[in-house]
């Protein structure tokens, strides 16, 4: 953690939602004037598209049925690490970007599944914001939850997960529900063991449940809807936090315990704004005072 070069880390899983999260974060940073850097966890994977598929096929074939994108192995978190704590120290560091569609090819110059080179940060930077998988990951290698200053995680209840990833990598990835459930298969392994875990690392948590029937989310012919939906925030300390203001401001919202808020789907991103916007002035007010 640095007072001078603060960083935020926000952690989900795939199709948990985190890229939302992200467009609220901007909206802050946009309207408070904050200049971020901005990482994607995407760009620590340890393998391109062909290799990593490469990499499937082999450990398959040796009987592993259980490495995957979440897998810890599968990503460069030492990298990782090195530029949390390259930042955290000096405000400078280095990123790449992973190519996943045409549309960001035309943008990058770079075909699909491939990443850029690494290129250094722009200067005079007030935070880093990172978003992906593994940004509070602890473990015997890294301790990445140590060197960040804000961290959240994004986990929708699991059905709603799944409904999401199905739908989204069908319709924008073209993949077959069959294909789909395969990699959640594949991965169930390493989201307990790897992703779950962060989110006992993070400061805040925001789960979004459905109030719908998602009983089976390999049939869903519907992602449930923000009006269909709750968010309980989780604080892991709420000292400071002004339960009876964020109660008064989010009509409809009630506190479930001592430490956690409920709110209705649709006000999910008033929630963020009410709750975030003051942790981050804090932020950036004390590093420019440093």
């Amino acid at each position: 953690m640095s007072k001078k070069h603060p960083i935020i880390s926000v952690t989900g899983s795939s199709g948990a939602g985190t890229s939302t999260v992200k467009h609220t974060f901007d909206q802050i940073f946009r309207r408070e004037g904050i200049k971020a850097v901005s990482i994607e966890g995407d760009a620590f994977h340890r393998y391109n598209r062909a290799e990593m598929k490469a990499e499937l096929t082999r450990r398959t074939a040796e009987g592993d049925m259980t490495f995957s994108h979440f897998s810890f192995e599968a990503n460069e978190l030492g990298e990782l690490e090195r530029v949390f704590r390259d930042y955290g120290e000096t405000g400078t560091g280095r990123r790449r970007y992973y190519v996943h569609d045409e549309a960001e090819a035309a943008t990058h110059g770079v075909p699909p599944g491939e990443f850029t080179g690494w290129m250094a940060f722009e200067d005079n930077s007030d935070l880093l914001f990172y978003e992906g998988l593994h940004g509070s990951v602890v473990n015997d290698e890294v301790n990445l939850a140590a060197l960040a200053d804000l961290k959240i995680g994004v986990v929708p209840v699991i059905n709603l997960e799944w409904i999401q990833k199905i739908h989204r990598d069908r319709a924008q990835r073209g993949y077959s529900t069959e294909a789909v459930t395969d990699v959640i298969l594949r991965r169930m392994h390493a989201y307990v063991h790897c992703i779950t875990p962060q989110f006992t690392e993070t400061d805040i948590n925001f789960q979004r449940v459905p109030v719908v029937d998602t009983s089976n989310p390999f049939v869903a012919r519907w992602i449930p809807t923000a009006d269909e939906s709750l968010v309980v925030i989780r604080f892991r300390n709420p000292r400071g936090i002004d339960f009876p203001y964020l109660t008064t401001m989010i009509h409809g919202s009630w506190m479930s315990r001592a430490n956690s808020i409920v709110v209705p789907g649709n006000k999910l991103d008033l929630a963020m704004q009410l709750i975030l916007t003051p942790l981050i002035e804090r932020l950036v007010r004390d590093a420019r005072r440093a």
